[in-house]
């Protein structure tokens, strides 16, 4: 009975969300007991790969950051090159909608931030934070709702957060670059090259793809430019589809998923939502740090998301999901608004002052939660419009 009830909570929609917020809380939960002084000590433990003295050497918190979030963009690239080569971004048409409302819902929680912190050399660096919204969260709200919300609507959340992680890893890339090492990007071509290769080759086999990736995630590390960003390249050139047939980017993103989203996201979560709440208060939050991430996550993301969507659909440009209703896409423009992973991420790159991050980690689970509890609401009164028709009917 027990393995059962576990199993089927790992195969629902929402275990992601659920099992993030847990690895949350639990932080909060540690980072405000006795426990806080292990707690850093072990995020600030150093960790080294050297060989003659040569090598990479980090403390615990960005070996998570900077490696095990490198294989959550792998398969995050894994996902991108699926969906644009026979999913949901294939047809431009049905990419019109959802991408004006992903461009929204990042310039304006972007804007608001920064007509909040202008002026401010230090916090200003935090611009992007509020633009990213988490597909884990998002739709495992969005599953909590069920059949109360149409089908379609889980496709137009799915499709603009895929859209919204597109431009996360580009603002990364372009914008958190503090320093190039061109000779080690150079060196980075080389394995890009036999990528290629394997790739035109069809080759099957994971292994010499995986070892690939890791002598480009190095060089890239030591390029200055972000690391995991080698993830996205890589998962790029997965074949998908080899010589017989078979999919070798299918079975490497189903057999990735559950340890990204059982493991490595909520380990990330467990070390970077550990919000201090000792001296916090109402006067704290006006910050203009946290103000700008709340409201950006909040506002922001709302108005992006509902009121472009609101001008491309009344423009005649799209039409609205099939059965959804202007409500519920205020609903999934609330749920955009739940930046966690991806925030907590570009917080991480943003400051290293622990008392700015402590702010940012305020700022964004403080948003995350408003817009989750609204997002929620909203579409579980909004219903399934569908179902309605179809018991009127009957």
């Amino acid at each position: 009975m027990l393995i059962a009830a576990i199993d089927r909570f790992f195969k629902h929609e929402a275990a992601g969300g659920i099992m993030l917020m847990m690895a949350a809380a639990a932080a909060m939960l540690v980072a405000n007991s006795p426990l806080a002084t292990g707690y850093n000590f072990l995020l600030d433990t150093e960790g080294a790969i050297t060989m003659n003295g040569n090598g990479i050497e980090k403390p615990m918190l960005l070996w998570i950051n900077d490696g095990l979030m490198a294989v959550f963009f792998f398969l995050i690239g894994l996902e991108l090159k699926r969906e644009f080569l026979e999913g949901k971004l294939k047809n431009p048409r049905d990419v019109i909608l959802p991408g004006a409302a992903a461009v929204g819902g990042m310039a304006v929680p972007a804007i608001i931030f920064a007509a909040l912190n202008w002026g401010n050399p230090e916090t200003i660096k935090g611009w992007a934070i509020p633009a990213a919204t988490d597909i884990a969260f998002a739709l495992g709200i969005l599953a909590l709702i069920g059949a109360r919300a149409p089908a379609s609507l889980k496709v137009f959340l799915l499709t603009l957060a895929i859209l919204d992680d597109i431009g996360a890893i580009l603002i990364i890339a372009v914008f958190y670059t503090p320093y190039l090492k061109v000779h080690f990007l150079l060196m980075a071509l080389a394995p890009l090259a036999i990528l290629f290769v394997l790739n035109r080759m069809k080759i099957h086999r994971i292994a010499p793809f995986v070892l690939l990736g890791i002598v480009m995630w190095v060089l890239v590390l030591k390029s200055g430019v972000h690391a995991t960003l080698a993830g996205v390249v890589v998962a790029f050139f997965i074949p998908l589809y080899d010589r017989w047939g078979k999919s070798p980017l299918h079975s490497l993103e189903h057999g990735l998923t559950p340890y990204v989203y059982f493991f490595i996201v909520p380990v990330f979560a467990f070390a970077n939502a550990g919000l201090v709440l000792e001296g916090l208060s109402l006067a704290y939050l006006a910050n203009p740090l946290p103000l700008g991430i709340v409201l950006g996550l909040v506002l922001g993301k709302q108005i992006g998301v509902f009121g472009i969507t609101w001008l491309v659909v009344k423009s005649g440009i799209a039409r609205l999901p099939h059965g959804a209703n202007w409500m519920h896409i205020y609903g999934v423009a609330c749920l955009a608004g739940i930046g966690f992973t991806m925030s907590l991420f570009i917080g991480g790159l943003s400051f290293k002052d622990p008392e700015l991050l402590n702010q940012v980690k305020l700022g964004v689970l403080g948003g995350s939660i408003v817009s989750g509890v609204m997002g929620f609401a909203l579409l579980y009164m909004a219903g399934n419009t569908e179902e309605k028709e179809k018991v009127a009917a009957e």
